[in-house]
């Protein structure tokens, strides 16, 4: 057996860990390409067939298949209704103090425990506010007069 049997296996056994350690899809192609070559060596094939193969192989698979198991792979991240709620006015119905970190707010038939960035002593009952953004299962809002304002 030649060095270049070594040298591929250890491309391929290199390469497998690398992937195994990355879950990225980032040098499975190139294990394919070193295991080509490999067999290539074991054969005896000349070394510059060997890693023309390599780079062939590595490539094609690369450049075909990679966007496929990309798509088949990737996690699609699903948008969830919270990022509806944005935007949207609701009714304090419990009153929503800053200092104490109490309060809530229904919104869409839903009630919310709610904050307020301004600094205000109080968001009273039955104020109409505004949901500016959601953080966890808390909505920050603010009084629906002070959004007209800005």
């Amino acid at each position: 057996m030649s060095v270049w049997t070594y040298i591929w296996l250890a491309v391929l056994i290199v390469s497998i860990l690398v992937e195994a350690g990355t879950m990225g899809l980032v040098s499975i192609w190139f294990a394919a390409g070193a295991l080509v070559s490999w067999a290539l060596a074991m054969f005896g094939v000349n070394e510059w067939i060997q890693c023309l193969a390599f780079v062939l192989v590595s490539g094609l698979l690369l450049f075909f298949t990679r966007p496929l198991v990309k798509k088949y792979v990737t996690p699609k991240i699903q948008p969830t209704n919270v990022d509806a709620i944005i935007g949207r006015e609701g009714i304090v119905c419990e009153a929503i103090r800053p200092l104490e970190g109490t309060g809530q707010v229904k919104v869409g038939g839903q009630i919310w425990s709610a904050r307020t960035d301004e600094q205000t002593d109080c968001i009273p009952e039955g104020t109409i506010v505004t949901v500016l953004r959601v953080e966890g299962v808390k909505l920050f809002v603010q009084p629906k007069q002070s959004s007209e304002k800005s």
